[in-house]
């Protein structure tokens, strides 16, 4: 898969070589040349121009890309290269940050976002996570699908633990994507069971999030 990054500072950096390690070519772009450190990433292209500007990402190749991250710390040119990623050259799926909390509502379809990613609400998702075993977590919105990626740290006493991910009877649309345990992260096996402390990351629509947190942890959500 081939990634772009629009901004190439300490996060378009830590995005870059995370995918970089997961065998992804990856393109940091960014228009401040004193971000231009291929050293820091030097398995990645490195390119010097502004994500806001049709002529520079003409030059980037887009329309050679899978994915386009728009990682800046400037909330208008994170919206501006998602929109022209998305209209002008079909990036099939753009990631937008949003800086500031305000703005959050405008990285939606309508600019061209398909998954805005917000590091406070991420941050307090990863607090309330900490202490609230059972209790379903929202940590961000996949705005195209009307779904959201959501964690639970799975209670003593649910029923499902012990059992495999194939016998969780989770609602239609509804799918477990990642199991995390003691620093681990793991691909759900059909027949492998689950256990007490697993964080579980589903992908849920907004109207069935109860529902699942029903299902999964019914002793601490009677339903």
């Amino acid at each position: 898969m081939r990634v772009a990054i629009a901004g190439a500072g300490a996060v378009g950096r830590s995005i870059a070589r995370e995918l970089i390690g997961n065998g992804h070519e990856v393109l940091l772009i960014d228009k401040n040349a004193s971000s231009i450190k291929p050293e820091r990433v030097p398995d990645a292209e490195w390119l010097l121009a502004d994500v806001c500007e049709l002529s520079s990402m003409e030059e980037a190749r887009l329309d050679r890309c899978d994915v386009m991250i728009c990682a800046t710390g400037d909330d208008k040119a994170n919206l501006v290269a998602s929109l022209l990623a998305k209209t002008e050259f079909g990036v099939p799926r753009t990631v937008g940050r949003v800086n500031h909390p305000n703005n959050e509502w405008l990285f939606s379809e309508a600019w061209g976002v398909d998954v805005n990613v917000s590091t406070p609400r991420i941050m307090s998702a990863l607090v309330e996570e900490a202490v609230a075993v059972g209790d379903l977590v929202r940590l961000f919105t996949f705005r195209q699908g009307n779904a959201n990626l959501v964690e639970m740290t799975l209670p003593e006493d649910s029923p499902f633990v012990g059992r495999s991910p194939r016998e969780f009877p989770l609602p239609e649309n509804c799918a477990l994507t990642t199991i995390l345990r003691q620093g681990r992260v793991i691909t759900p096996d059909p027949d492998e069971p689950v256990l007490a402390g697993d964080e579980l990351l589903l992908v849920v629509p907004a109207d069935r999030e109860d529902e699942v947190e029903h299902l999964l942890a019914p002793s601490i959500h009677p339903g």
